[in-house]
């Protein structure tokens, strides 16, 4: 294994750059080019969170004092699936959309702003890092299958793995027809 590979906090923070910088294009496009990067912003929003919740927050909650910070980031992460679940169904185009966009912009900045503060340290402590590259590798397989949309009250791993891959089936479906449409 490489040792300049990227671990899971380095995966999750490139992440939330890419979702800053795709907040920015969907407040400054217009049209088309709006609509898919606000379709982007959704796509990543939707794997990013899963893989969390599925992958991170458990292992952040078994070290000393991460369950109160992993409480926190779920409260977070149900708040800003309902925001965008509204968003997504109302499309990029609605009255209201930028009221709630920009609402969602500052959810979900302060709530990256807290798991690299607060969450990604207790990872760093309690991981080498050959484990912290292996959760990598897993939170890529989980995004690869991962629900491609919203779905609020999904926060906990098991609901997750539950509920995911029926939702992911759904969702992958969705975005093949209207990538069909697009054309």
């Amino acid at each position: 294994m490489s040792t300049d590979k990227k671990d899971v906090i380095a995966l999750l923070e490139d992440q939330h750059q890419e979702i800053r910088r795709l907040f920015g294009v969907v407040e400054q496009a217009k049209g088309d080019e709006r609509t898919d990067a606000f379709r982007e912003l959704v796509r990543l929003l939707s794997v990013h969170e899963t893989a969390e919740e599925e992958l991170v927050h458990p292992e952040v909650r078994r070290q000393q004092g991460g369950e109160p910070v992993v409480e926190a980031r779920v409260g977070e992460e149900h708040r800003a699936k309902e925001l965008l679940s509204t968003l997504d169904g109302m499309g990029p185009d609605a009255e209201g959309f930028d009221t709630l966009l920009i609402q969602l912009r500052d959810d979900v900045l302060a709530h990256a702003e807290h798991e690299e503060r607060l969450e990604f340290p207790l990872l760093r402590q309690a991981y080498d890092a050959k484990r912290l590259e292996a959760m990598a590798d897993t939170v890529r397989a989980a995004e690869a299958v991962a629900p491609t949309r919203p779905h609020p009250g999904t926060e906990s791993a098991a609901k997750n793995m539950l509920l995911g891959p029926p939702a992911a089936l759904m969702d992958r479906a969705r975005d093949a027809i209207r990538s069909v449409l697009k054309r």
